[in-house]
């Protein structure tokens, strides 16, 4: 897609530059997607030179522009990393150029960086125009098909992982009309060694849902936590109907239980 609009590219961004009409360019394998008339600065994120990924004692920090291969490659020793990665179904071009920033970003509900950054208990470090930072979970930066809790000038600096929830065991499942369609359904189960379970909910709805247990759930305990999940809130186009995506879901959350569940 030409950006016809556009008539500068500034390379290295960094804070301070931003003006209104300019977006933040990280990869963009989205940002370039589509016409996107109201922009006429690139800011590009992707010469800031940050690391892929920082580990720490208290877990790992993956900058918003490491790669998607990047991350296979450093971290695809854990397997629901690379489950995630593979969720993209994309060749091994759009695994060099896209980001995990980017797909957060995006805010595509089929976003599987979204799905992993959520399960994972990930928290986003946010940086103002001005340099400023906030830190906002994981699970509240979407908000709904395209749409996140970035304000003017922001841009997505890094995925905060904790060490705790990277060595949980975890249950994967994902579903597509089509064998390598986009996600209509993907869910992630985790179970914490004191014996609480999470379940993440994700492509199927609008936005991410995560529901907590202190200890392992019983199948009616799974049941009436999806039963919060408003009917509006599955999503409704060519990837599934929601009433389809509505019954994966519950069939998929009670082979996750299964698998997670003594």
């Amino acid at each position: 897609m030409d950006l016809h609009t556009v008539t500068e590219v500034i390379s290295p961004a960094r804070p301070g530059q931003w003006r209104p009409g300019d977006a933040w360019m990280g990869g963009g394998t989205a940002l370039l997607g589509e016409p996107r008339p109201h922009v006429t600065r690139l800011l590009d994120l992707t010469a800031a030179g940050w690391p892929p990924l920082t580990v720490r004692d208290d877990g790992v920090e993956i900058a918003a522009t490491c790669t998607i291969a990047e991350l296979a490659d450093r971290l695809g020793r854990h397997p629901i990393v690379l489950q995630c990665c593979h969720a993209f179904l994309a060749s091994f071009k759009i695994w060099n150029v896209a980001t995990v920033g980017g797909n957060l970003c995006a805010a595509l509900p089929a976003g599987p960086m979204i799905s992993l950054s959520v399960a994972l208990d990930g928290t986003c470090v946010l940086v103002g125009p001005d340099g400023g930072e906030r830190r906002v979970p994981a699970a509240a930066f979407v908000t709904g098909e395209g749409t996140t809790v970035l304000r003017d000038g922001e841009f997505l600096r890094a995925i905060h992982l904790p060490s705790g929830p990277l060595g949980a065991r975890t249950a994967y499942r994902r579903g597509s009309l089509h064998r390598h369609g986009r996600s209509a359904v993907l869910l992630i189960g985790r179970a914490d060694p004191d014996g609480a379970m999470s379940l993440t909910v994700t492509a199927a709805t609008r936005r991410p849902y995560v529901f907590r247990f202190p200890s392992p759930p019983s199948a009616a305990e799974v049941e009436a936590a999806l039963d919060t999940i408003p009917a509006g809130d599955y999503v409704d186009d060519v990837h599934g109907r929601p009433l389809w995506r509505h019954h994966l879901t519950r069939h998929h959350a009670r082979q996750i239980r299964a698998d997670l569940v003594p």
